[in-house]
């Protein structure tokens, strides 16, 4: 197909469900800017819709995925294979700078790559702004650009361009960081949550709400301690896995700020179709599960850096997970399916066989952890 009848195709798709999804979506009523803006959940979700896509009105942000995805029909080599162009961009505002597990500075590139990965892309390269505030070390800056690069390294991204600010004390939290990156996606890649089909299996690469415990351990706000690591980690190497052996994958996500439910909701959101969930298959470690329970969270709502959720067809899901398992996760497995109800919602099926609904995340329970 002529890649600019392809984005026609996907401009009217996505506009014929903008209605529907809006109806769906949370209603922007503060006044002032919250916390909970930058939780991933309700409000991060009312605030982009009715504050930047409202006023943007951009066909690709109505996408709502984690990239943009890009044709350039007149640029010569751009898209005669049929490829396009991802294109995404995040920010980093963690407190601790670094953690058990990784730091500022491996999430940040990690985050870009897995962004674009979850879009079907193949990463290549990426860009690094930091916002400084004065009185930072210079040994600790070290350290957190070191660990950008062994990430950019480790993942086979290059990082090619950036720029540096510094803000008096008092202004930064000792750094900030925005990365944006780039990667192309293979023609053969079609991913869209309008294309789920009731049936479809949901799999998950591994355990879940790592990362956000591992950082509020870290924090040392807690009279507990566990030691929990991060998860933060590269998964384009797993999606690449993935898409291979299961070509006909019809969506994925990371589940980073508001955790598996909120991306869980998304995907039932933006499909109209019922997601269910099966807690016994949901994977949390011991120690991780243990730390939530004391502090009154529910893991499917803790953030990850370095886990994905998948929606493949039924009789690719073996074989994805397969190819999951040899490329590296070996604990990913499948932790629900598709279903015609409830429509355009998540339904979690509990260990004694009862169902209760999950709903996106609403407040902003763990503090700047992405």
């Amino acid at each position: 197909m002529d890649p600019k009848n392809r984005l026609n195709e996907d401009v009217h798709r996505v506009h014929s469900n903008i209605e529907r999804v809006r109806s769906r979506a949370p209603r922007l009523k503060d006044e002032r800017v919250t916390l909970a803006h930058g939780a991933g959940g309700k409000a991060s979700a009312a605030l982009v819709e009715q504050v930047f896509v409202s006023a943007y009105e951009s066909a690709e942000l109505r996408q709502a995925e984690d990239a943009a995805l890009l044709t350039f029909p007149g640029s010569p080599g751009e898209g005669d294979d049929g490829s396009r162009i991802a294109f995404s961009t995040d920010s980093y505002v963690v407190d601790p700078l670094e953690f058990p597990g990784g730091s500022i500075g491996d999430l940040a590139v990690n985050g870009t790559v897995n962004d674009l990965a979850v879009s079907g892309a193949l990463p290549e390269v990426i860009s690094a702004a930091f916002i400084l505030e004065e009185g930072l070390e210079i040994a600790v800056l070290r350290r957190i650009v070191a660990d950008m690069h062994a990430a950019a390294e480790k993942a086979g991204v290059r990082i090619v361009t950036g720029d540096t600010k510094v803000v008096p004390r008092g202004h930064g939290d000792g750094v900030y960081i925005t990365t944006a990156g780039m990667g192309r996606i293979p023609a053969s890649v079609q991913l869209d949550a309008h294309g789920l089909q009731p049936g479809d299996r949901i799999l998950c690469s591994g355990p879940i709400a790592d990362h956000g415990m591992a950082v509020m351990m870290a924090r040392g706000d807690l009279a507990i301690s566990a030691p929990i690591e991060s998860d933060t980690r590269a998964i384009n190497g797993l999606t690449a896995a993935l898409l291979d052996a299961a070509p006909h994958t019809r969506w994925m996500r990371d589940a980073t700020r508001g955790g598996v439910a909120t991306v869980m909701n998304e995907c039932a959101q933006l499909s109209g179709l019922g997601i269910v969930l099966e807690d016994q298959h949901l994977p949390v470690r011991d120690m991780t599960r243990a730390a939530c329970d004391m502090l009154g969270i529910d893991p499917l709502y803790v953030a990850n850096e370095g886990t994905f959720l998948a929606v493949v067809p039924a009789e690719e899901a073996d074989a994805g997970l397969d190819a999951l398992h040899a490329a590296g996760a070996p604990e990913a497995c499948a932790v629900g399916r598709v279903a015609e109800s409830p429509a355009a919602q998540v339904a979690l099926v509990t260990g004694f066989g009862g169902t209760r609904m999950v709903d996106m995340l609403v407040g902003d329970p763990l503090p700047r952890i992405c």
